[in-house]
């Protein structure tokens, strides 16, 4: 296969803005069921007159999915780069012929393979901080929100990597499902974590995996369109196509965060004038 295959010429300006417009459609109603779910939670909640908390519950809901789009792509980038780095190795391995750069690449990926996916681990987690830190700065996620979040991301990139077993690419995904699997059970159990800690970091997963289904079904749709319109191509790893599904998702969080048009919708008061126009709602309802 030819690099060609991989950056995919045929995709023409006309179809990334097309791919594009949908992929920020796709966002918008994500967004919407969010906002829909949130309401319909707080209907049977205590603070259901709080308008101020369910905005605030808004907010955090929609930057905690851009932080799970955030991170799926930051770790199916590593596991497209080892899925495109073990092919090249197979094809210089079958190519006796090839000397120089190509047999140093073959010599150091067979001997180093395990600490070269350990670095691309590591760029990944890199690349995660920096979108999410700089980028696209999810200023109202805690440190703990956002772990939480990345460890369902992995546990998103195992899900997506078995879907695509089905299509014929098994034995490039096996290591990678194996390390992320490891990963994933690391966040769950580490050395001093009592049974407590393990319940609530799970609980905690558990919570939030509404936000997991909501991408894998938006990733998921977006990448059927993009095969079937033949803007992926079929004849490379399909890897390569979710990739770049989740390129074109990330512009379209980057576009929709900065806008700060859910910000303008959805504003939030300081907690004490929220106080404070409780207590005169209350004080009207008791006069009446």
């Amino acid at each position: 296969m030819t690099l060609d295959a991989y950056l995919n010429p045929d995709f023409s300006n006309s179809e990334k803005l097309l791919f594009f417009i949908l992929s920020v459609a796709g966002i918008i109603v994500c967004n919407i069921l969010i906002i829909a779910g949130t309401g319909f939670v707080f209907l049977f909640s205590k603070d259901r007159r709080n308008r101020n908390k369910k905005n605030s519950k808004i907010l955090d809901t929609v930057q905690m999915f851009y932080e799970m789009i955030i991170s799926a792509t930051s770790v199916m980038s590593f596991a497209c780069a080892y899925v495109i780095l073990n092919h090249v190795y197979s094809l210089v391995i079958s190519d006796g012929t090839h000397r120089g750069y190509f047999k140093l690449f073959a010599d150091t990926w067979e001997q180093w393979k395990d600490f070269i996916l350990l670095l691309l681990i590591l760029l990944s987690c890199v690349l995660n901080s920096l979108l999410d830190g700089l980028f696209i700065p999810l200023k109202r996620l805690g440190k703990d929100t956002k772990a939480t979040i990345r460890m369902l991301a992995m546990f998103y990139a195992i899900i997506v990597l078995i879907c695509l077993n089905f299509y014929g690419d098994e034995s490039e995904y096996s290591p990678v499902m194996m390390y992320y699997l490891g990963l994933m059970v690391g966040r769950f159990v580490y050395f001093d974590a009592s049974f407590g800690d393990f319940i609530s970091a799970l609980s905690n997963a558990l919570m939030k995996s509404p936000l997991l289904l909501l991408g894998l079904s938006l990733s998921g749709g977006l990448c059927c369109i993009g095969f079937k319109a033949g803007f992926f191509l079929e004849r490379n790893y399909y890897i390569v196509g979710v990739f770049y599904t989740h390129i074109f998702l990330l512009a379209a969080v980057f576009i929709l965060h900065h806008s700060h048009i859910l910000n303008l919708i959805f504003r939030t008061k300081d907690t004490d004038e929220e106080d404070e126009a409780d207590e005169e709602t209350g004080y009207i309802e008791q006069d009446v």
